[in-house]
């Protein structure tokens, strides 16, 4: 299956939607293919995001937020966010706070699939104030208060790894985040990887699996699709690219022509890589590998 057929497939208006990697694996060309598509109206649960919300919210595919933290990392904040939140531009965003431990217990709830989690998180915080969903009790066993948490079941969870199966079994390097139990309470999941490889392999290794074959609707063998973000083990954080983004997306009109050049202007993400620059690329995984490797 393509990127293309799997966004088309599982990523509709109006849907809940989560992604994986945190600090790295972000889902970047996922994110440009739904934005090549014009999916609209999405909903998005998630723990901490950088340029794959800014990428989302400017180009008018977010209607609300559910989540920690938005930005754009070590690079500043994510002017997309903050133009959508402060001006309306170009439509203002639902905003719900929770704490990246209170999205945490709620993916937990949902991949166990029972209706919500105890949690010690955001008690004294002004976010239970404002967020009626987070409900007080005292805890039956001991008396002190907890926080109650929903469970989260999106409606579609796509997550970057280094390799799977084509069955969909995925490996992880590094970071895990949430990945996992994303990818158990969500309704269908999407696993993008940068390479496909046989169960064989998988199974050598088999301890670095992450997400079994039976959470995952569909494989899409997509290299550098993290890119400008970093892959453990395969390339670093293009933190050039990401400056240069950033000066873009700081002027609505110079955000929409990087828009066309980027993303509408690639037909697919091979595409993109070669406006990238394969050499720009093949050095990013150089300077990585020099310092992490996959073991073999």
């Amino acid at each position: 299956m393509t990127l293309k057929d799997a966004i088309g497939k599982f990523v509709k208006d109006d849907c809940s939607i989560t992604f994986g990697g945190f600090i790295g694996r972000d889902c970047v060309a996922a994110v440009h293919e739904i934005i090549r598509q014009g999916i609209k109206n999405l909903t998005v649960i998630d723990d901490s995001k950088t340029d794959v919300m800014d990428l989302l919210v400017g180009a008018g595919a977010v209607k609300r937020w559910e989540g920690a933290y938005l930005g754009y990392g070590a690079i500043g904040l994510a002017p997309n966010i903050r133009r959508s939140v402060e001006k309306g531009i170009p439509a203002k965003i639902e905003l719900e706070d929770w704490s990246n431990a209170g999205i945490s217990m709620r993916y937990l709830a949902g991949s166990l699939n029972i209706p919500f989690m105890a949690t010690k998180s955001m008690l004294g915080a002004d976010i239970v104030k404002y967020n009626q969903r987070i409900k007080i009790i005292n805890d039956p066993y001991e008396g002190e208060p907890v926080a109650l948490v929903p469970a989260a079941h999106p409606d579609v969870a796509i997550i970057h790894v280094q390799r799977a199966d084509a069955m969909g079994n995925a490996q992880v390097w590094g970071f895990t985040g949430n990945d996992e139990n994303k990818a158990r309470a969500a309704k269908h999941t999407i696993i993008t990887c940068e390479e496909i490889v046989s169960t064989d392999e998988i199974r050598r290794q088999g301890n670095m699996t992450l997400i079994p074959f039976y959470c995952a609707d569909a494989v899409v063998q997509v290299p550098y699709g993290c890119h400008p973000q970093s892959c453990y083990g395969y390339y670093a954080y293009d933190v050039l690219f990401c400056g240069d983004y950033h000066e873009s997306a700081k002027d609505r009109d110079q955000f929409l022509r990087w828009l066309d050049r980027y993303v509408f202007g690639s037909a697919d993400h091979a595409d993109y890589c070669a406006k990238v620059g394969w050499s720009r690329l093949q050095n990013l995984m150089t300077m990585e590998r020099h310092f992490n490797r996959i073991p073999g």
